[in-house]
């Protein structure tokens, strides 16, 4: 006898990014984005305010879904022992571009995977680093006048004009953009989703 694997999958963010990145998988899922109050001080452990995120944001639709097989993801920038999120504004987008001019930051992704029925609870980490370009204000302008950066972590998109401020990455490009498709795959696969 073997036990049926529940076949629904919920994505559990608004992220278009996500989403984009999840369908590249070939899964068929839905999007339910999870009403919850992300931790986001700036003096947070990454690793483990990404965690923590993506885990609150699994288990606020899992418990909607107890069936489904929910997935929580949440990135964010590091630099300077400082958590670099989403921009409150234009002027403190620049100021985030600003900082990471010419510099080497981390990103961090924290994954989470949750379905009540069976209890399955899985988790992961995942970081890559970026090495910006050097930065003077008229190719800041310029970029933000492309990319609207008012929500991405560190004020900026790589797959987004990246041309004009990185110069490169190491690590999984797409942790960069938000949802590591590497850890991604093997996270579905151990909760029998994909093979």
């Amino acid at each position: 006898m073997t036990a049926s694997v529940p076949s629904r999958l919920i994505l559990a963010s608004a992220s278009p990014r996500r989403k984009e990145l999840l369908a590249s998988l070939g899964v068929p899922f839905d999007v339910i984005a999870a009403e919850v109050t992300e931790h986001e001080a700036a003096d947070a452990d990454p690793r483990e305010m990404v965690r923590h995120n993506a885990a609150l944001k699994a288990d606020w639709v899992a418990a909607l879904h107890p069936d489904a097989t929910v997935i929580g993801a949440d990135t964010t920038v590091f630099i300077d022992r400082t958590v670099l999120n989403k921009p409150r504004d234009p002027a403190d987008a620049r100021a985030m571009l600003r900082r990471l001019a010419g510099r080497t930051h981390t990103v961090f992704t924290g994954l989470a995977i949750r379905r009540r029925c069976d209890g399955l609870k899985l988790e992961q980490g995942v970081a890559s680093e970026v090495t910006f370009k050097a930065l003077d204000d008229a190719i800041i302008a310029l970029y933000l006048s492309r990319v609207h950066t008012l929500d991405k972590a560190g004020g900026y998109a790589i797959q987004e004009h990246g041309d004009l401020i990185v110069a490169g990455h190491t690590g999984s490009l797409t942790n960069i953009v938000g949802l590591p498709l590497e850890a991604m795959k093997q996270l579905l696969t151990r909760a029998g989703l994909t093979r």
